[in-house]
C-alpha cells in the first residue's frame, strides 16, 4: 500500500504552456463534434427517444454509481486520488471518437452522434455535479476507513469546475452548431478534415506527454493497468446491458456501450491541471495517471471491440444471404 501512495507524491511534466495546449486541443475537438450536430439529430430522438434516453442515463446516472461501488469493492488496492480519478473519468462526457468507432462496430451512427452532443451539453452541468456528489462521498468513505490516508483535506470547487467544462465544451459547441446551421455548404467542406486534425492533435498531445512523463508511467502501469481494464469494461458492459434490458436493437446496444465507455479523459486532465480546481500542492498523481492511462486504454478497448463486433455482424450477414 506505502507504494500505491507513492504513486500521488509522482508529479507529472506538465507545464502550463502544455496545458494551454491541451485546452485549446480539447475546444477544437468539441468544435469539430458540432459541426456534425444538426436539428434533426433531436428531431429523431424526440420522436424514438427511448435508446437516447438509456443512452444519457448510462453515461451520467449509471456510469458514476457503478464506478463509486467499484472504488468500495476495490479500496484496499486504491489511494483516494486515485479513486477520485475514476469517478472524474466517469463524470466526464463522451470522448471525441466515439463517433468514428460506432461506425467501425455497425453501430447506430445517428444515435452516436446525438448522444455526442447531447452528452457534451450536459456535461456542462453534470460533470461538475456528479464529481461534487461522488467525489465528496469517496472523501468520506476514505477518511472514515482510515483517516490518516488524507494527507490534506480535499475541497471540490464545483463553480470553478462549472466555469471551466463551460468555456472548453459550452463555446466551442455554440459556435460549431452556429457555423453548421447558418453555413451548412462550408461546413460540409472543413468537418472532414477538422475531425482529422483534432484526433491526430489529440493524440500527439497524448503521445508528447507520454514520452515526457515515461519513468513515471513505468512505476505506475503495474498498479493502474488492471484497475482501468475492469473500469472500462465495467463502463462497456454496463451501456450494453441497459441496451439490452431496454430492448433496443443491437446497433443501438452497441452505441450505448461505446458512448458509456468512451469517456473524455482529456477534459478529465485539464480539470486535473487546472490549480484553481485543484491546487499544486495536493499530491494528486495517483488521479492524474488514472486520467492519463484511460485516455490510452479505452482507444485500444473501443477498437479491439469494434473490431469484433465489426467481424460479426459481417459474418452474421453473409450467413444470412446465403440462407434466403
Amino acid at each position: 500500500m506505502d507504494t500505491l501512495y507513492a504513486l500521488d507524491e509522482i508529479r507529472l511534466n506538465f507545464s502550463n504552456s502544455n496545458l494551454h495546449t491541451l485546452n485549446i486541443a480539447i475546444a477544437f475537438v468539441m468544435f469539430g463534434v458540432a459541426l456534425e450536430i444538426k436539428t434533426d439529430h433531436f428531431k429523431k430522438l424526440i420522436l424514438n427517444p427511448r435508446s437516447a434516453f438509456l443512452g444519457v442515463f448510462s453515461q451520467f446516472l449509471f456510469l458514476p454509481f457503478l464506478t463509486f461501488l467499484l472504488v468500495l469493492a476495490l479500496h484496499n488496492f486504491l489511494t483516494p486520488t486515485m479513486a477520485l480519478g475514476m469517478i472524474l473519468v466517469s463524470a466526464c462526457p463522451g470522448g471525441n471518437i466515439s463517433n468514428f468507432i460506432s461506425s467501425l462496430a455497425k453501430g447506430n451512427i445517428a444515435l452516436s452522434v446525438s448522444l455526442t452532443a447531447i452528452a457534451t451539453l450536459g456535461a456542462i452541468f453534470f460533470t461538475p455535479l456528479n464529481f461534487a456528489f461522488w467525489g465528496n462521498m469517496t472523501v468520506k468513505f476514505f477518511s472514515a476507513s482510515d483517516p490518516s490516508t488524507l494527507v490534506r483535506p480535499l475541497e471540490i470547487d464545483s463553480y470553478q469546475m462549472f466555469q471551466t467544462v463551460l468555456i472548453i465544451l459550452g463555446i466551442p459547441l455554440i459556435a460549431g452548431v452556429i457555423i453548421n446551421t447558418r453555413f451548412p455548404k462550408f461546413t460540409e467542406k472543413i468537418v472532414k478534415p477538422i475531425k482529422q486534425i483534432s484526433i491526430l492533435l489529440f493524440a500527439a498531445i497524448v503521445v508528447i506527454a507520454l514520452y515526457k512523463n515515461f519513468e513515471y508511467f513505468k512505476i505506475a502501469i503495474g498498479y493502474i493497468f488492471l484497475i482501468v481494464l475492469v473500469h472500462n469494461a465495467l463502463a462497456l458492459g454496463s451501456g450494453y446491458l441497459l441496451g439490452y434490458i431496454g430492448k433496443r436493437p443491437e446497433k443501438d446496444r452497441k452505441t450505448i456501450a461505446i458512448e458509456t465507455g468512451i469517456q473524455n479523459s482529456g477534459l478529465a486532465l485539464v480539470l486535473i491541471f487546472n490549480p484553481k480546481i485543484f491546487p499544486p500542492e495536493l499530491e494528486l498523481g495517483g488521479m492524474a495517471v488514472i486520467a492519463a492511462w484511460w485516455g490510452i486504454w479505452h482507444i485500444i478497448a473501443g477498437l479491439a471491440l469494434a473490431g469484433y463486433w465489426s467481424k460479426f455482424s459481417l459474418g452474421f450477414t453473409k450467413t444470412k444471404t446465403v440462407t434466403n
